[in-house]
């Protein structure tokens, strides 16, 4: 799956590794369940064994989550799509994409190597258990006897083994935004040259199995039984939340395809504000607030010095930052974000990626940069009314056919 944000946690080949708040509750979640699991079949070992052992075995999974999210992003990166980061969060983990692949091809062979990458990693993993264990002839008969006989280590390689073979299975539904559902909508975007129409198709498949997931959800709360799935309460609250969660993933991704459509080959400079108003650095913050925030609504002003210097931006979070009765006394200077540490756009770059920028990093504004000046500011405001005006029209359209 793709996406992501979190708090950092370290760096491998490059992409920013994450770890969402949510993602400490399923790891205790899965480490509680697990242990309960492994003193079912194994009543002899005492608790801080069940427990530390449950632990690493968690620990080990999310490793192998995350195998299978840097398997996804390795390949983007290989193909120029930028990946700016990994983050492990309540449903496992996602990889955030910075764009679309350009191609069928490439779609599928991004989201094909996820759902490979846990498959082989659990097939080594079986395969190294049974080893651990030896030839055990009722592992098929009497799976429970067996698992009460195996030591510690290979009970815990045999539950990462089967988990990633099941990890590897459920990513191939064909539910978008799954890696299933990434495979199907890449056929389908072969099949008709068009990754909106694709995306559409899939988003229809992916939110009707996510229906029937909370569907099923719901039925196994009042007693049903669901093959692979099983009945009780918590099974079915857990199932039916995996299918809301899928349902509005699917839609939130059709939305995100048609709107990038939309601002396809627009460039910024024609969304931009040529003249937006600006600050000195060399004035107090009380200053700025009376001559540049009063009677604007603007959230973010470039700051720039007596040449016509870009030299940061300051905004009203900046300014809300700081104390009162410090305005007076400080300079715009010492609270603004130095150029430096900007991100700006090019004029003649797409209003899709301008809007990508804004959004994936929570700003507002982005500074219009070309030939090292400014030329203009775009606002997330802009864009978003010049796609509400764009749908509006083109509704208009259908509605009254020209000619």
């Amino acid at each position: 799956m793709v996406r992501g944000g979190g708090l950092r946690v370290g760096r491998l080949f490059g992409i920013n590794i994450h770890i969402d708040w949510s993602w400490l509750f399923i790891l205790l979640l899965v480490t509680w369940n697990l242990a309960a699991v492994f003193g079912q079949f194994h009543p002899d070992w005492g608790g801080g064994l069940q427990w530390g052992l449950a632990l690493i075995a968690a620990l080990l999974f999310f490793g192998s989550v995350l195998a299978h999210e840097l398997a996804h992003s390795l390949v983007a990166k290989a193909r120029g799509v930028p990946v700016r980061s990994i983050t492990l969060f309540l449903f496992g983990g996602v990889s955030n994409i910075q764009r679309e692949p350009e191609t069928p091809q490439g779609e599928f062979l991004m989201a094909i190597v996820g759902p490979l990458t846990s498959l082989v990693v659990g097939g080594l993993l079986l395969l190294l258990a049974g080893a651990i264990a030896g030839p055990i002839g009722s592992a098929m008969t009497q799976p429970g006897n067996v698992i009460g006989q195996l030591s510690p280590l290979t009970t815990m390689v045999f539950w990462l083994g089967s988990i990633n073979v099941v990890l590897g299975i459920f990513n191939l539904t064909p539910a978008f935004p799954l890696d299933g559902g990434r495979v199907l909508r890449s056929i389908l975007w072969a099949a008709t040259d068009s990754l909106r129409r694709a995306t559409r198709w899939a988003s229809w498949i992916g939110q009707g199995i996510a229906w029937l997931m909370i569907l099923g959800g719901i039925a196994m709360m009042f007693g049903v039984t669901i093959p692979f799935f099983g009945t009780g309460l918590i099974g079915g609250v857990w199932l039916a939340f995996i299918g809301w969660f899928l349902s509005n993933a699917a839609s939130q991704s059709y939305r995100q395809v048609v709107i990038n459509d939309m601002l396809e080959d627009v460039p910024v400079m024609r969304l931009m504000r040529r003249d937006p108003p600006t600050c000195s650095p060399d004035v107090t913050v009380s200053t700025m607030v009376q001559e540049c925030i009063v009677g604007s609504d603007d959230y973010g002003f470039p700051v720039v010095d007596r040449a016509g210097v870009l030299v940061g931006m300051v905004t009203l979070q900046d300014v809300r930052g700081l104390a009162r009765h410090d305005w007076e006394t400080t300079l715009v200077q010492q609270i603004m974000t130095p150029s430096d540490k900007l991100i700006v756009v090019h004029p003649r770059e797409d209003a899709s990626e301008a809007l990508n920028q804004l959004l994936q990093r929570d700003i507002r504004q982005l500074p219009v940069m070309e030939d090292g000046h400014m030329v203009g500011m775009v606002r997330r405001r802009d864009i978003i009314r010049w796609l509400q005006l764009s749908s509006q029209e083109g509704q208009r359209e259908r509605e009254w056919p020209v000619g």
